[in-house]
């Protein structure tokens, strides 16, 4: 008989139940404003939801082609030549994923053997730690800490340390989710150095890359000298388009890494979301000012939160892109840590986040008991409501 104690197999054994469903749960319960999850709540384009409809009424509604229908994969390819500069053939070097985390588990699944090690960038995303540890890898985090200029940055002797004998990947993150940091050309050259110098592969994680402030750029690795052919590049359309529930994200690399990605990819779901392909095929062919209206708009929420937090003395750091916004709580907590933080914060002020600690691996975890993150990805009227809260908390 299987014992009903311990049915979980050993390698998730240290994930338990997600904070970001408590902390849901606590934002229903109170009535809160939720800047926990990282999802919008108004619509995509009209011309990407339109195709869909269209798509579906004219019954383009079952399986596609396992890689992907072959004009999302034009799409795609066209995509990452027109914005970045690089060439891929969308008969071989691109695979359409059920969301960027599907490609990230393929790439992890498809290229990891029991014991190697991957290396990345801490804070995470936790779905990071669980695909390593579903392919019995060991995770080797590198902590990003805020730096005097105002952005998080890493130590570059403490990523040279990192390395060992095992470490097989670099799982790279830009721009990084939760610290909106964008990786600078020379912190992307000195990643690029590390993985030529040790032959390893890096899997970047890009589902941000249109979602830049100010003046950051976004470069993709592996358009540096050396890096495409040891790079598997994944994206998706749900952050782009605000479409995060129809999961369409892809992966972009040359032929023997993609060959790898798909024979894992192939076990999970083997394909799906027939019209809302055709739909992103659409949208990514929109014009460059809708790109650029993305990022301004929630540029302008970004700054009205981040105001808000300042006046609330929660000491924001400047977030560069994506999403989110992380807070130094410690002048206005100083005794509590980021969890008790979080769990007060619904009653207290009607805003709901989340804890930074939850977002280390947790032999780091101190690192980010004073860090908290919002995510700004909502309406302007949402987010100005949270700002009135925040600065009337007292």
């Amino acid at each position: 008989m299987v014992s009903p104690q311990q049915p979980l197999t050993t390698r998730l054994a240290g994930f338990g139940a997600s904070v970001f469903a408590e902390m849901t749960a606590l934002a229903v319960q109170t009535g809160s404003i939720n800047l926990g999850q990282g999802f919008p709540d108004y619509n995509g384009p009209d011309e990407v939801l339109s195709a869909a409809q269209a798509e579906i009424a004219r019954g383009n509604n079952q399986y596609p082609p396992g890689i992907g229908q072959p004009d999302l994969r034009s799409a795609i390819s066209e995509h990452q030549r027109r914005f970045w500069g690089l060439s891929y053939d969308p008969e071989s070097e691109v695979l359409v994923t059920m969301g960027a985390t599907e490609a990230l588990a393929g790439a992890l699944l498809g290229i990891l053997n029991a014991g190697d090690e991957v290396i990345v960038f801490e804070p995470l995303f936790d779905t990071y730690a669980g695909c390593v540890a579903l392919a019995d890898a060991v995770l080797s985090p590198v902590t990003l800490r805020p730096q005097p200029t105002g952005r998080y940055g890493f130590d570059a002797d403490e990523l040279r340390r990192a390395i060992t004998g095992r470490t097989r990947v670099i799982l790279l993150n830009s721009p990084h989710n939760p610290t909106g940091m964008v990786f600078n050309s020379d912190e992307l050259q000195m990643v690029a150095d590390i993985a030529q110098e040790h032959d390893l592969i890096v899997v970047s994680d890009e589902v941000y890359e249109h979602l830049l402030f100010d003046d950051a750029q976004h470069v993709p690795i592996a358009s540096l000298p050396g890096m495409r052919e040891r790079t598997i590049t994944i994206s998706s359309a749900g952050k782009t388009f605000n479409t995060t529930g129809w999961k369409i994200g892809w992966a972009c690399a040359p032929r023997h890494l993609l060959h790898a990605t798909r024979m894992a990819k192939q076990l999970f779901t083997f394909a799906g979301g027939t019209p809302f392909q055709s739909a992103i095929a659409a949208g990514l062919r929109l014009p460059d000012s809708y790109f650029q209206q993305l990022a301004k708009d929630l540029q302008s929420k970004r700054d009205i939160l981040m105001a808000a937090l300042q006046t609330a003395n929660l000491n924001p750091i400047r977030t560069e892109g994506t999403y989110f916004i992380t807070a130094d709580i410690r002048d206005r907590w100083p005794h509590g840590d980021a969890m008790d933080f979080c769990r007060a914060l619904p009653e207290a002020c009607g805003v709901v986040a989340i804890p930074g600690s939850v977002l280390y691996d947790q032999r780091h975890a101190d690192e980010g008991r004073h860090l908290v993150r919002f995510a700004f990805c909502k309406q302007t009227s949402t987010i100005q409501a949270a700002a009135e809260k925040l600065r009337s908390w007292v």
